[in-house]
């Protein structure tokens, strides 16, 4: 009984101070996972086994070869290819937000905006523009297309490797349209609130070019890792290790490339990658396993069952909904990995496929972000850019383009995955 209540309590503990003090929250989930080992409350043997070493594998490799991509300059020079052929400014920045999306679809979120930025950042000097609304169109829009895919986002993997779907099962799942296309139906939609938001800017823009590509190596790579995941599909059925291992190999030679070829630092290179996301996301695996072994996620779908009662379709807008509402604040990552084992009991208890529930959780965990300026890294990255540039964007100022955009894709989505897996 002491166990189990300390796991509850400390849970909720590191989730509080995850929304208090968002940028000590890898110090705050190692923490909390380390006091739940010394206490006992989960064996080492139990926490290791708790971490999804495959998702792991799939992360830090994929960071490791977009990053190298990014340096590439190949996004960047699209970029610039794309505003040069739109036909005025609005159709500019609605191609370089389409573009946002692709990339997203592939890289990490905050690596997207980094590759992009820099193009908004002078389309908008070049025309005298705040590029306040630019920003915030391509952050939303990365955080919009990171769910299409398995490598896109972290709630994209940590759904894969909970429900172990490969990489071509959020294409298709079970011989039905999956993830993927209800995420693509909720960015045509939103395409359209962002093309009313920047409808006005009728002027002709040409950008005097000045990205260079380095190499084509690395987009070669990244493209060849793309297929190669999709063909694990027929290997690694399961989505127990090859999907991990594969990305981790790329990575490697990602390394290995930025050091006999472009004579980088490999220790520089490493440094610069994303590692207070990796180790949240292993302490984050550690607390979610915690309160699962001491029974506290059959109490909680235990509870929403009983308040949901037969109604599958309220079951299911609850879900999404609350997903939504919370991931505006909070980070979808921990929220994710504490709800689809919450999910999946409730699913079983109500009887219906998983898949209905699993896949509105994901939808609403990881478009709910696009509602503040601080659900989600890419925002916060996006305002961080803007504010070097002498611009601060409240909360407000977010939430103007945040909340049509978020309604429009989620409500798209939503509707999607209900009319495709709710029988």
């Amino acid at each position: 009984m002491f166990s189990s209540t300390l796991c509850l309590i400390i849970f909720i503990l590191a989730y509080t101070l995850f929304v208090i003090l968002p940028n000590k929250r890898t110090l705050t989930a190692i923490i909390g996972s380390l006091i739940l080992l010394l206490a006992g409350v989960i064996s080492f043997k139990d926490a290791f086994w708790a971490i999804n070493w495959n998702v792991m594998g799939i992360f830090v490799g994929t960071l490791i070869v977009a990053d190298v991509f990014m340096e590439s300059r190949v996004p960047a020079y699209i970029a610039e290819i794309i505003v040069d052929r739109a036909k005025n400014t609005a159709w500019a920045i609605l191609y370089i937000c389409a573009l946002t999306g692709f990339i997203s679809a592939f890289v990490e979120n905050v690596a997207t905006v980094l590759i992009v930025a820099p193009i908004a950042l002078a389309l908008a000097k070049k025309l005298k523009l705040n590029p306040m609304k630019m920003m915030i169109a391509i952050a939303v829009s990365s955080n919009l297309q990171g769910a299409a895919t398995l490598i896109g986002d972290p709630p994209s993997m940590l759904l894969g490797g909970f429900a172990k779907m490969n990489f071509g099962d959020f294409f298709f799942y079970h011989g039905r349209p999956s993830i993927f296309f209800a995420v693509e139906l909720g960015a045509v939609v939103s395409f359209l609130v962002l093309y009313f938001i920047f409808r006005r800017h009728k002027e002709k823009t040409i950008l005097v070019h000045v990205e260079k590509v380095r190499s084509w190596i690395p987009t070669v790579l990244l493209a060849s890792l793309i297929v190669l995941l999709a063909m694990t599909s027929f290997f690694d059925t399961g989505f127990s290790y090859m999907a991990g291992m594969l990305c981790m190999v790329f990575g490697i030679a990602a390394i290995l490339w930025e050091k006999f070829i472009n004579k980088k630092s490999i220790i520089k290179g490493m440094k610069k990658l994303d590692w207070d996301t990796t180790f949240f996301l292993i302490g984050i695996f550690i607390l979610v396993g915690s309160i699962t072994l001491t029974g506290w996620i059959n109490k909680l779908s235990d509870l929403l069952s009983g308040a949901i009662g037969t109604n599958i379709f309220a079951g299911y807008t609850v879900m999404v909904v609350l997903s939504v509402i919370l991931s505006a604040f909070i980070d979808n990552v921990p929220f994710l990995a504490a709800m689809l084992p919450v999910a999946l009991e409730v699913s079983s208890k109500l009887g219906i496929n998983p898949s209905l529930l699993l896949f509105g959780l994901l939808i609403g965990a990881s478009l709910g972000g696009n509602i503040t300026p601080i659900g989600a890294s890419a925002n916060i990255v996006a305002c961080s850019l803007l504010k070097k540039e002498g611009i601060t964007v409240g909360f407000k100022d977010f939430m103007k383009i945040g909340i049509p955009f978020t309604i429009a894709a989620v409500g798209a989505a939503y509707l999607f995955v209900w009319f495709v897996w709710a029988k």
